[in-house]
Parts: C-alpha cells; structure tokens; sequence
C-alpha cells in the first residue's frame, strides 16, 4: 500500500466528466460554467476522461475514443486551448474542489506523436508490425515498457500535468509494471507531494484471461502498492450479478465483508455504480426507491464515493465513446437525485467513514445492513435494494433514532426495524 495514502480519502466524493458530451459545446469553458451545480452536489474531486487529442488512424465512431490518445503533451482543440484547460482546473480549484485527468499509458493511437517518433518503444506482433494484446482494442497499439526511455518519457510527462492537476487516474494501470507505477509516483511527488493516484484496476476474470496469454496483470494487492485508490472491480461483478438475478445478495455481501481483511488497514476502493464503461445504474435498476437504496449504500460503504454525470438525473443511457452523445442534465421520467446525493456527501464526512470497522449483513435476498464502528460509536444503514417494505436487521440497542437521510424517526426494538423501501442510516454515539 502506498504509505501516504490517507484514510480521509474514504469522506469523498468524486465526479466524472467525459468533455466531449458533458455539454453540447462540448469544451472545457461549458464544464467550467457548470461548476457551481457540480460543488453543491458536494463533489470533492472532478475527474476529467482524457483530455488530449484523439489520433484519426483506425478510429471507432465518428470521433474517435477518447482512450486513442495521440499525443500526451497537448490538449484536444475540440474541447479548446491548454490556456482553457488551465482556467477550468483553476476555477475548480478557486470553488475548493480537486481535479484529476486521465492517464492512458497502456496505449496510444495507431497514429501518435510515439508511434512516429519512437515506433521502437512499442509492442511488435510476430511480423514486426505493431499491435495490441486486446482484440476489439483495435483503435490503438500497446506500449512495450521494457524499452529504454519509455518510462523516463512518460514520467515527465506526468511531472508537466502535476504542475495544473491534483492527481490522476490511471487506465488499465495493471497492464503497466509496479515498478514504472512506484517509480512515477515518487518522481511526481517532487512537484506535487499531495498527487492523488487512481488505478482503473481490472476484473478477475479479466486479470485471469490476460494471464492466461502470457502478461503479468498486476492483482489490487499490487495495485494498492502505488496507489492511492483503486476501482471495486473485484466485487463489482458480484453486485451487477445480483441486479441480473445471477447470485444471491449474499454472495455479494461476503465479498465485501473480505475485502476488509484482504486488503491493508488504509485501502481505499472507489465505489462507483456505474462509470463510462459500464451501463448506467437506472437501467439495471428502474425501481426510484431501490436506485434511492443503493445509491446510499454506495455512499455509504467504506471508500470514495463515485458519480458519472448524468447519474444524479436518474440517466439510463450511456453516452457513446466514439460520437457526439451528450448527456441531458435534468431528471429523466422526474428521477432526480441530487438533494439524496447532496444529503449522503454530507453524512459521508462524519469521521466515523474515515476510520472504523466495517460489516455488511443480509435480510432476506432484498435487504442491506451495514455498520461502520469504532470506540462504542456506531453509525448503521439499511439499504433495501428492492425498495420494498420489510423488516431488517439493525444492530443498535433498542430506542427511537434519528433517519439522517430525511430526519424521520426510526424504532429499533430487538435489533431490528421495518424498512418501508427508503434508506436509512441512524448513528449512536459512544
């Protein structure tokens, strides 16, 4: 685990913007006139998809992805100039929030400032030519970081965003060695001591089938050695699992209660629901009051809680990597969550989410109980994924609470409640 890593992480929130269909401008101007809406969301860190110029060789769609990056050292011009740039990460900064960029280092496009410059940095198939080792990735050609200078390069590169940004989240980090990742990080220290470092880490069957081909796809375990933060991929797919009706919320909640003794005393997991590459929650979950439900328990599991613009809408759309898409800011079929989520950003700073223990139980296959618990305090939700009424287990003594989400008065007797399909989180003091 990086050792700097500071638990306090755990209060946040962080929001994600793909530029390109934030607005229908489409510019780094569009996003900087919106921030006051973002911050009083109680967002803490906005994170930008990547920022630079997409290359046009073997693109996908119309625009190309955003992921086949062309040159790391400048700025998409369809967003507008680095001096825009600039002014977005500095009016984020003047409205007391963070901001992080994208880090594609696995990859560039076919056509990028590397390939031309550098071809012998990249990985060669058996007839020489360039390549990739993920089939339908067929907009871009890997990087080969055995090669002499590679890293040197792409270390200053980040040092050069460092001077503008407060940190980065790093696509498809485990493809990369942890020693380029340990060694990055120190380097990059040197002009910003505070940088926070996010890995898009991978799913298991993912890291499996990679290895099954030959490459050494770091594990989180490995991960959390450089990193701040990583992605729930690990367990991710037990939740959707259960969305789709394929596992129990048993199965689900075991391999949460594991990752608190898998992982060291200060990880730190993103807990997104959903993101660009995944679909968007409302369309897994139509029911208002079990997306109202599992919202708040994303917030409040122990971590970073995570939203992608349009999610605070009730979206059920995810907007195209390749083509304009934009997103609609405004509730869909009258879905609207931000005073939920503004609500849940705010009980997430009580320091009780910034260092506890934490367990997660089930009643029946519809309900979540959770506990964060420290010195004899104890805050405790009840989350029912299905928003339907039933009685669920709550582990505080008998007596009337207070429902921190909506004020309401709650009855505990015989560590019990009845749930009417809302959320509730209560908290006793020591």
């Amino acid at each position: 685990m990086a050792d700097q890593t500071k638990k306090t992480l755990r209060n946040m929130l962080m929001y994600q913007v793909f530029v390109r269909n934030y607005s229908e401008e489409g510019t780094f101007e569009a996003v900087r006139r919106d921030l006051d809406r973002i911050r009083d969301l109680g967002v803490d860190i906005v994170y930008l998809l990547p920022i630079h110029p997409v290359g046009e060789k073997c693109r996908k769609g119309t625009l190309g992805s955003p992921y086949a990056i062309s040159d790391y050292r400048a700025v998409n011009p369809e967003y507008g100039t680095l001096e825009d740039f600039k002014a977005l990460t500095d009016a984020i900064h003047e409205k007391g929030m963070k901001c992080i960029i994208d880090v594609v280092y696995n990859h560039t496009s076919p056509d990028s400032v590397l390939a031309a410059e550098h071809p012998e940095w990249f990985y060669r198939k058996e007839d020489g030519s360039f390549g990739n080792h993920v089939g339908d990735w067929s907009d871009i050609i890997d990087l080969d970081y055995t090669k002499e200078g590679l890293a040197e390069y792409q270390i200053e590169t980040l040092k050069y965003w460092a001077g503008m940004v407060d940190g980065f989240r790093c696509d498809v980090a485990p493809f990369l060695p942890i020693a380029f990742w340990e060694k990055a990080r120190r380097e990059v220290a040197e002009v910003n001591p505070d940088c926070l470092w996010l890995s898009e880490s991978v799913e298991p069957a993912f890291i499996q089938n990679m290895r099954d081909i030959g490459l050494n796809v770091l594990s989180d375990s490995e991960i959390f050695r450089a990193f701040d933060v990583c992605y729930d991929y690990d367990i991710f797919e037990y939740m959707t699992g259960y969305l789709r009706g394929e596992n129990s919320l048993a199965y689900y909640a075991e391999a949460v209660n594991r990752q608190e003794t898998i992982y060291p005393d200060n990880y730190v997991k993103l807990r997104c629901l959903e993101n660009h590459d995944q679909a968007r929650i409302r369309s897994l979950v139509p029911d208002e009051k079990g997306l109202r439900s599992l919202t708040a328990f994303s917030f409040f599991q122990k971590g970073m809680a995570f939203v992608y613009a349009g999610q605070e809408y009730g979206a059920t759309h995810r907007p195209s990597l390749f083509d304009k898409d934009t997103v609609r800011m405004e509730a869909e079929g009258g879905c609207d969550l931000t005073g939920l989520i503004r609500r849940l950003a705010s009980i997430k700073k009580d320091p009780l989410f910034t260092d506890s223990t934490y367990r997660v139980w089930t009643s029946g296959d519809e309900i979540l109980t959770a506990c964060h618990s420290r010195n004899g305090a104890a805050v405790v939700g009840v989350f029912s994924l299905k928003g339907k009424m039933s009685p669920a287990y709550m582990p505080l003594p008998n007596g009337y609470y207070e429902n921190l989400i909506d004020g309401k008065t709650v009855e505990v007797y015989n560590e019990h409640v009845t749930c009417f399909g809302e959320p509730i989180i209560l908290k006793k003091e020591n």
